[in-house]
């Protein structure tokens, strides 16, 4: 095997919930469960690791008085090798994930800068879930550093199980994202180099629907399970402090438990199990059910998804008369789940996860690890523990009959119980240890890694742009053109401040087109051309071309492939070769004949192109390196003459500038006719939308911003 033989430097990135290296709140909210354990877990075991020189869990970091203090600070020690890092990134507070998708370029930014003032940049990027994986991507395409993706939980996936509960395609947009986020998944799946799944059912029931499904970049590595935490009961198991939580609510509390143990989410389908009992008078007879649905003081205070679900707990609890059956403690902490499987265990009762789909299953292995036999859903990862450990049964999550027999099953026979219970000990043991995981998950990264270099720096092209700390960007067509007056007030701000600023364009242009038109117009040549959307950099004031970026974007382009395909495609046209370049393919684009942009997307998806392609103004389609865009090409520059993003002003006119907008540039919308495609943009951090049109709202944007001051700041 070759690879990289000196120590390795992971970064793992897990934005959203609250992590911390003690004390996990898991079931707190539907953003703090089982990934949240699983990357600590991760960053722990790898930390341990002889050959792991440094491992970085990087987070989001919340300052807000409605949870700990600990997730404000910058940095916690895990163990010797492992710690987690806390960027800031949009508001302060806690928000959930959905809310995070606009947030993330900021987060990306803000991550590149710190670590770019790191002794070196990492081996290896993993992303953990799709606000991660973006984030790991957009890093990727900046810095080559290889990607390695978990997806935790898919959104096509989830997509498909929540419409099954009859919820409407409208409401999974607004509450969800769902489309934003599959895209996501679908851009991530094609730059990432590995990706790790935790069952083969995950890899079968949700990668595959995807167009950049790619099998051999995919590897199956189960977690693991710290079975110092998770063992039978090595004493009197009533002893323990829980079940004193569980008297109040049952009438013979000597019975054996049938155990739920998630966070009140609907997808974990707690409601499903609640109806099983209550319809099957013979299980409530065998056994009390005991539900550990996260904390609460009030459930009126929770958020509306989980008011929901215990809201129906309490009604279904009602109408099938479970008083003294059913268990629904308020609150739980950490330190005392591996007794409550005890409890469970020791009660010869059964572990239940009724959840429409399950990643993976955490809980099941711990369950398992302390003795419990186990009831699964037949989606997802159950099935590949409940086939290793052969320790329960899988059922249709969706069929309450089913659910009820499977507990049946288990409860009336006392030999299966035992033969369960046996296997899921043996078996949890052997199968799903961290120490193993941590080993084959380096295994699988020594193929990706390469000798560190350092990151190439273009040569000065001439020593006054050294001293400058700014810069101003700017389109051609629909910011900077337009108006006479107010290209020739930008003009003249310009020329009152070259010594203190770059001038810089960002076009779709290629650059003799570009030259071209600002002679024509009289505007001074630019110190920094970014052209062809985002493919080409050239420096004044030879005109110089930066060869080490077009090196970096020729990463897996291949425009034969490209052009076979798109020639298959009704509507569309290639233009004029003036149009053309070595790194973009234009079309023309017919919306009365072609199909539409994602059936386009798709489709080089499925053909194995990862690139960057986009629509503009209705009628033009234009397709360039995945590694390649203004936006990417914009933070290439500021890296090389390191200028902070905070200090570069962007201006757009159209949906082709939206890439460069997002983040921790100054961005100004000018306006004009095309100013809709970024309407999207209003409530984005950063972004000032002119009165002015063209020039004039560039103009305007400096005074709005203060810019050429040194405390400038959004007004």
């Amino acid at each position: 095997m070759t690879g990289k033989t000196d120590a390795v430097y992971i970064v793992l990135i897990s934005i959203h919930g609250l992590i911390r290296g003690h004390d996990l709140e898991l079931g707190r909210d539907a953003d703090t469960g089982g990934q949240t354990k699983y990357v600590v877990d991760l960053a722990k075991a790898l930390g341990q690791q002889d050959t792991v020189e440094r491992v970085d869990l990087i987070t989001r970091q919340i300052n807000d008085d409605q949870v700990s203090r600990d997730y404000a600070q910058p940095s916690e020690a895990l163990n010797g090798n492992a710690r987690i890092i806390r960027i800031p990134a949009g508001p302060e507070g806690y928000i959930p994930k959905e809310e995070l998708w606009d947030c993330l370029d900021i987060f990306t930014d803000n991550l590149l800068q710190w670590l770019s003032r790191q002794p070196r940049m990492p081996d290896v990027l993993h992303g953990h879930y799709a606000d991660a994986g973006y984030v790991g991507m957009r890093l990727s395409h900046l810095t080559g550093i290889p990607l390695v993706f978990t997806g935790h939980s898919l959104g096509r996936d989830k997509r498909t199980q929540l419409l099954a509960m009859g919820l409407h395609s409208d409401i999974l947009e607004q509450r969800y994202h769902i489309s934003r986020r599959i895209n996501a998944e679908e851009d991530v799946l094609a730059t990432a180099d590995l990706v790790i799944t935790s069952t083969r059912n995950e890899i079968a029931e949700q990668y595959e629907l995807y167009d950049y499904y790619h099998p051999e970049r995919m590897v199956v590595i189960p977690p693991g399970t710290d079975l110092a935490q998770f063992h039978p009961a090595d004493g009197d198991v009533h002893e323990v402090g829980f079940i004193q939580a569980l008297r109040p609510f049952l009438t013979e509390p000597g019975k054996p438990i049938v155990l739920a143990l998630s966070r009140p989410d609907e997808r974990k389908n707690i409601v499903s199990l609640v109806k099983a009992y209550g319809e099957t008078p013979e299980l409530q007879a065998l056994a009390n059910l005991v539900i550990i649905a996260g904390n609460r003081d009030d459930i009126r205070e929770m958020n509306e998804g989980a008011q929901a679900v215990l809201t129906e707990i309490l009604l279904l609890a009602d109408c099938y008369d479970l008083y003294g059956k059913l268990a629904l403690p308020k609150h739980h902490t950490q330190d005392d789940v591996p007794d409550i499987y005890r409890l469970a265990a020791a009660s010869k009762g059964v572990f239940v996860n009724p959840a429409l789909t399950e990643p993976f299953g955490l809980t099941l292995l711990e369950a398992a690890a302390c003795g419990a036999p186990l009831v699964a859903t037949e989606n997802g990862g159950p099935v590949d523990i409940i086939g290793n450990c052969h320790n329960g049964l899988l059922v249709d999550p969706l069929d309450t009959q089913a659910i009820a027999d499977a507990l049946l099953s288990i409860l009336n026979d006392p030999c299966q119980w035992q033969t369960f219970s046996e296997h899921g000990l043996r078996n949890v043991r052997r199968y799903y240890s961290w120490r193993a995981h941590a080993r084959r998950y380096l295994d699988k990264l020594q193929p990706l890694l390469k000798p560190q270099q350092p990151v190439v720096k273009s040569t000065p092209v001439r020593n006054a742009l050294r001293y400058r700390s700014r810069a101003i960007f700017t389109d051609i067509d629909q910011s900077l053109l337009g108006n006479a007056e107010g290209l020739r007030q930008f003009v003249d701000t310009l020329r009152s401040q070259r010594k203190n600023v770059f001038f810089g364009i960002a076009t779709g242009r290629r650059l003799d087109s570009a030259l071209a038109i600002l002679k024509k117009n009289g505007v001074p040549t630019p110190d920094v051309l970014i052209t062809s959307l985002g493919t080409e950099i050239y420096y004044a004031p030879h005109i110089k071309t930066d060869t080490a970026w077009a090196r970096h974007i020729d990463y897996h382009w291949n425009p034969k492939a490209i052009r076979r395909i798109m020639a298959d495609i009704p509507g569309m046209s290639l233009q004029p070769a003036s149009e053309q370049s070595r790194f973009k393919i234009s079309y023309h684009y017919d919306s009365n004949l072609a199909p539409g942009v994602d059936d386009i997307n798709t489709l080089l998806r499925q053909e194995d192109q990862a690139v960057n392609a986009n629509q503009a103004f209705g009628q033009f389609f234009d397709i360039v390196p995945a590694r390649a865009s203004k936006g990417l090409a914009l933070r290439y520059f500021a890296r090389q003459w390191n200028i902070p993003l905070e200090r570069i002003l962007v201006a757009g006119g159209s949906g082709a500038d939206e890439d460069m907008m997002h983040g921790n540039t100054l961005a100004v919308v000018v306006a004009n006719r095309h100013r809709e495609e970024l309407s999207q943009l209003y409530e984005a951090e950063r972004i000032y939308f002119a009165q002015q049109p063209h020039a004039l709202g560039i103009v305007e944007a400096i005074g709005h911003y203060n810019f050429f001051n040194d405390d400038m700041g959004a007004v």
